[in-house]
């Protein structure tokens, strides 16, 4: 049991690394997972969800899962995109705290136990990983640091978020509030995200907010132009149903 000012070493938290094409990446970054929970905690799995992936990646998972008892390996036999493969892991995960992170790594790892403790400790509801506050600090391409500050402006404008970055990769949550608001969200990708956040703050769950160092570790699968556009076109739907 957690009090106020410790971090209960047996309390069992779930990191779900979503997959898709994953395969150089994927021992390092699990390697490094481990190695950071490890040091402040004895009771965790790790979900690896991969999403239909055709390099490999689904082998070199499997042989993760046989190696190591504490990592599940959830295997699509095809794409059905990261929003789906994040609903089905939480609701086949055991933690009590659920955490996220893209498998770049992008977030450094130092922050893990501060996120994990924003659920376990705090007693915050959800917790996110934050480029955008003025103390983050975040490697990326002019381009694409216009089109997220944009992004995030409409969101927070059309859907009444009070969130600065609302798709960093590296979110926590406390499982029964997550779990009972999963049959809502419809994103099934990248939106998945905003739209789980987005619901959080309108169902007057505690969310915290907390500036991180991020760096894109690797060529990004977003697509700036159609993603962008596709994101921006689930905006203007959710608000329509969230009125």
């Amino acid at each position: 049991m957690t009090t106020p000012h410790h971090f209960s070493a047996s309390l069992q938290v779930s990191v779900v690394l979503p997959a898709y094409n994953e395969d150089v990446y994927l021992y390092p970054a699990v390697e490094k997972t481990m190695q950071t929970l490890n040091s402040f905690t004895d009771s965790y799995e790790i979900i690896i969800a991969e999403d239909g992936s055709t390099d490999g990646t689904a082998e070199r998972a499997q042989k993760l899962a046989q190696k190591f008892p504490c990592i599940k390996h959830i295997h699509r036999g095809q794409r059905l995109g990261r929003g789906t493969a994040l609903n089905n892991s939480f609701e086949q995960s055991h933690g009590e705290v659920l955490v996220y992170m893209d498998l770049d790594l992008a977030t450094e790892l130092k922050y893990l136990k501060p996120l994990i403790e924003a659920i376990s400790v705090e007693g915050y509801d959800f917790a996110t990983g934050s480029r955008m506050m003025p103390e983050s600090r975040a490697e990326r391409s002019i381009s694409r640091s216009f089109s997220s500050k944009t992004y995030n402006f409409l969101v927070r404008r059309m859907l009444d978020s009070k969130l600065s970055d609302h798709q960093c990769g590296f979110k926590a949550f406390k499982r029964e509030p997550l779990l009972s608001l999963l049959h809502e969200v419809e994103a099934k990708h990248w939106f998945w995200d905003t739209e789980v956040m987005v619901r959080g703050h309108r169902q007057g769950l505690k969310i915290k907010e907390f500036a991180v160092e991020w760096h894109s570790g690797k060529d990004t699968k977003v697509n700036l132009a159609k993603d962008s556009w596709n994101m921006f076109w689930q905006i203007l739907t959710l608000g329509w149903k969230l009125r």
